[in-house]
């Protein structure tokens, strides 16, 4: 097992009284997994817990704790855990075959809804995650405008191949993380979010960028966030220098607004990397974008140019189940208020948990846009933080990036003893079945543990 840390913390016994399942779980799982986890973010000090089942906002643990949930399936579950519709084209789809190997109806509906949704998708092609549609939207940017370098923002994540290492929490000096190559960290260029003069000079400087991509709300869904004007102002820069501008809306797509940022902002990439919701909580990815950009995936068109077709394989790319709960997820979505409930609530519990940290006198904020929330732990102790007039965009990008861990371990903990379950940013990402019980119960819980942490010393 892992340090626990102090053993006199009230909140890591308290912790360990609700949930020796989990203990145990974890115990068996550390002989199994580095860390005994199979995602990074879930790593918790003791331990994290171990969920059984889910249904709409909530979750439950082997041991039978109840929480609302903020995880959301990392932001894949805008319609909460096992909506009803998606089970059901879920469990139709599974009698018929999970993998045929050969195309199915099921892959062109998905893609309809996603043509019908998404302003960018003239042309689209499925992957298994949205690592995958980030790694083929590189590819296919060098293809297409025969240059070699890559520009990205600090602190955004592009999921963890090789070009997306460097720059999410550490090395903002482009130096390669462990297990990368020196020349592929030598084809990344990192820029600070939010300066567009800096992208104005390094792209004029540099004729051989092939592409900048981004997450259009800022990293981690507006943690560290960025104006819709700086978006604007990129789309204006790549097209004047003929870059592929790329979004990454892994996370924002079909949650900001049914189109995602691109048609809530109006801005249109050239291509958009989608995953998470796409799916309806099964894996799944796709790129999308221009067609002329996508052709070079395409035998024809590839042949009739006599050059070399970009290739693109996946044993599971539009897998027929995970077809079935993207289709219904993406049609529930295009046709309800989804999307609109969830950024609704997503504010008022901003405002709640802001109210709440004014009252418990902490110099602490919660903020963020849409459906999201992120939590400011105030490491560098201004006192200037006031919760209900915070500005996130006065605080560097690093600050907010790298929240204190101990605190940040503590607070989870706190909250999953309140029945409160969220990610470790800290913060967390609504759904649409959000009650206003949960609402509630989630300024209760976040002020039950302030006041543990202050209890505990750490505050």
């Amino acid at each position: 097992m892992p340090d626990t840390g102090p053993t006199n913390s009230r909140i890591t016994a308290a912790y360990r009284e609700k949930t020796p399942g989990s203990a145990k779980l974890a115990r068996e799982a550390a002989e199994c997994f580095p860390s005994g986890i199979t995602h990074d973010s879930r790593y918790l000090l003791p331990y994290g817990i171990y969920v059984s089942e889910a249904k709409g906002a909530h979750k439950r643990d082997v041991d039978g704790n109840d929480y609302v949930d903020y995880y959301g399936g990392h932001g894949a579950l805008l319609l909460g855990h096992n909506r009803p519709e998606v089970l059901a084209e879920i469990q139709a789809a599974l009698a018929q075959g999970t993998h045929f190997g050969a195309n199915h109806s099921r892959e062109v509906a998905w893609a309809q809804w996603v043509k019908k949704l998404v302003p960018a998708a003239e042309r689209l092609r499925f992957t298994s995650s949205g690592t995958e549609a980030t790694l083929m939207a590189l590819r296919l940017a060098r293809a297409f405008t025969g240059r070699t370098k890559v520009v990205r923002l600090k602190t955004h994540f592009h999921g963890w191949h090789d070009h997306m290492a460097s720059g999410v929490t550490n090395h903002f000096d482009g130096t390669p993380a462990p297990g990368v190559l020196a020349g592929v960290a030598d084809g990344v260029l990192l820029l600070p979010p939010g300066d567009l003069e800096a992208a104005r000079v390094l792209l004029a400087s540099d004729k051989d960028i092939a592409g900048l991509i981004l997450e259009p709300t800022g990293a981690s869904f507006g943690l560290v966030p960025i104006t819709a004007d700086y978006v604007a102002g990129l789309r204006e820069l790549t097209a004047k220098h003929g870059v592929v501008l790329i979004f990454d809306e892994v996370v924002t797509g079909f949650r900001v607004s049914p189109g995602g940022a691109q048609a809530h902002y109006g801005i249109v990439p050239d291509l958009s990397c989608h995953a998470k919701i796409l799916a309806g909580g099964l894996p799944g990815g796709a790129l999308v974008g221009r067609k002329a950009i996508l052709d070079a995936l395409d035998f024809e068109v590839s042949r009739t140019a006599n050059r070399e077709k970009v290739q693109h394989q996946g044993t599971f790319n539009a897998n027929p189940v995970s077809a079935a709960a993207g289709a219904k997820t993406l049609e529930i979505i295009g046709t309800s208020d989804a999307c609109a409930r969830a950024n609704d609530y997503g504010e008022r519990l901003r405002a709640g948990l802001n109210r709440m940290l004014a009252e418990e006198k902490m110099h602490w904020a919660a903020y963020g846009t849409f459906s999201g929330f992120h939590i400011y732990l105030n490491q560098d102790r201004r006192a200037d933080v006031k919760p209900e007039t915070f500005d996130p965009l006065t605080i560097p990008y690093d600050t907010l990036k790298n929240a204190p861990q101990a605190l940040v371990h503590k607070l989870h903990l706190a909250l999953i003893v309140n029945g409160v379950d969220i990610p470790s940013r800290p913060g967390g990402i609504v759904s649409a079945t959000h009650s206003e019980a949960d609402l509630a119960h989630t300024i209760h819980a976040f002020r039950e543990a302030v006041r543990m942490l202050r209890a505990d010393g750490e505050i």
